[in-house]
């Protein structure tokens, strides 16, 4: 798996990358994960102001699965906090109940626009191609490709000190290897758009 994001020779916004029919394989199914864990969104209720249906409280407490927590962070509580602060601890709930709805409307898009983006691909050819992505499709992987990363690094317990640990260096029996794998190609792949998309 070596295929990398680059700019498109002939100029424009767009960027481009080969995949094999294995690598699209895997990041389809590694997106409908992600937006299997996301969740559905809420279907909007039948004769409901429009509106009103923007302003929808979501929920206050952070959720149970670690993955999740992770990408619903709470946004005044965490490392270096008194987890006892009342105060704290309300001011998250109530920055969580107005703003994760959008935040989980956000993080389907992007896997959805990823899951459409590489269908269209599987049917201009024999499985593997050159992807071309717009500045708006770029935007789309890049959320999803940070998502999946922080999903399958707190999957594996990655932490800042296992940059050089032995997770690096499984042996091939190990059961995590395929995750360390994915985890690996897809920070490469997160790394080369972000090169591609800067000035």
């Amino acid at each position: 798996m070596a295929g990398l994001f680059e700019k498109k020779k002939r100029g424009g916004s767009a960027v481009t990358v080969a995949l094999d029919e294995v690598e699209v394989s895997i990041l389809r199914s590694l997106a409908v994960q992600l937006l299997e864990l996301v969740g559905p969104g809420e279907e909007p209720v039948e004769g409901e102001d429009p509106l009103a249906a923007l302003f929808t409280e979501g929920p206050s407490e952070p959720p149970s699965d670690a993955a999740l927590a992770r990408l619903f962070p709470e946004a005044y509580t965490g490392p270096g906090t008194d987890p006892q602060d009342k105060e704290l601890r309300e001011a998250s709930a109530e920055f969580r109940r107005f703003t994760e709805n959008d935040l989980r409307d956000r993080k389907r898009g992007d896997a959805l626009a990823v899951v459409r983006t590489l269908d269209a691909l599987g049917a201009k050819g024999d499985g593997g191609a050159v992807l071309e992505l717009t500045a708006d499709d770029a935007r789309h992987w890049l959320g999803t490709l940070n998502d999946l990363r922080l999903t399958i690094g707190t999957r594996l317990d990655v932490t800042d000190e296992d940059e050089t640990g032995e997770l690096y260096r499984l042996p091939d029996g190990d059961p995590r290897k395929p995750m360390v794998m994915a985890y690996l190609w897809l920070g490469a792949l997160q790394e080369s758009l972000i090169e591609t998309l800067m000035p």
